[in-house]
């Protein structure tokens, strides 16, 4: 896939559709404790975090919140950088939000333990590039969790989904009519995965199905 300058694909996420993003999942936090319950079991206690693609930032506040990890989070959006920010300081959470591009990171080598990266990666208009740069910037024996909608995603697994976000009107239609179609047509498929972690140096990975998306967990 072609690198563009821009390092996504489709229309950017700023100004007013950010913001409505922002506000929309604010009104699901189970779902970030759930994703700081994965992050757990791969991430040990003192642990360096990097989000890669964090939008309104919610998973780094979450993680940063438990004391237990030093957190940064890297977007390519001006608008979610700074909701992101002003969120950390209301919530009184440490949290560096930077922001690049995630194929060009802005960070030395070997400077995680640990990235990860959800419902983001179908975005990246350089997956392979992505993929090189969270080697990069991981230390020897760091590990990467990428947890995105799966292509082949089922009607039914987007209803479920949707059901636990908790939205209304508008942006529930507007969030199913996205998972059903424009969205899985960027998304991919387990085998696109491993296509990609061949071209670049992670030897080390599983890859797990859900209904709704995969789980793709690396080693260095």
């Amino acid at each position: 896939m072609a690198k563009t300058d821009k390092g996504y694909k489709g229309i950017g996420m700023e100004g007013a559709i950010a913001r409505w993003y922002a506000a929309s999942n604010g009104k699901s936090p189970d779902r970030w404790e759930e994703q700081v319950a994965v992050v757990r079991e791969h991430a040990a206690k003192g642990s360096t975090i990097l989000e890669v693609a964090p939008g309104p930032g919610y998973l780094s506040i979450a993680l940063a919140r438990t004391g237990d990890y030093t957190v940064t989070g890297l977007d390519i959006s001006e608008t979610f950088v700074q909701i992101a920010r002003a969120k950390a300081a209301e919530a009184g959470a440490a949290v560096d939000f930077r922001l690049g591009n995630a194929s060009a990171m802005p960070f030395e080598d070997e400077s995680f333990d640990f990235v990860v990266c959800c419902a983001a990666f179908k975005n990246f208009s350089d997956p392979v590039g992505a993929l090189r740069e969270m080697h990069r910037v991981l230390r020897p024996g760091g590990g990467a969790l990428i947890v995105d909608l799966r292509r082949d995603v089922t009607k039914q697994a987007v209803e479920d989904d949707v059901a636990r976000m908790g939205m209304g009107g508008l942006s529930k239609l507007f969030t199913k009519f996205a998972l059903r179609s424009f969205l899985p047509r960027r998304a991919y498929t387990k085998g696109d995965f491993e296509a990609f972690i061949a071209q670049t140096s992670f030897r080390v990975y599983d890859i797990r199905l859900s209904p709704l998306a995969l789980e793709v967990d690396l080693r260095k």
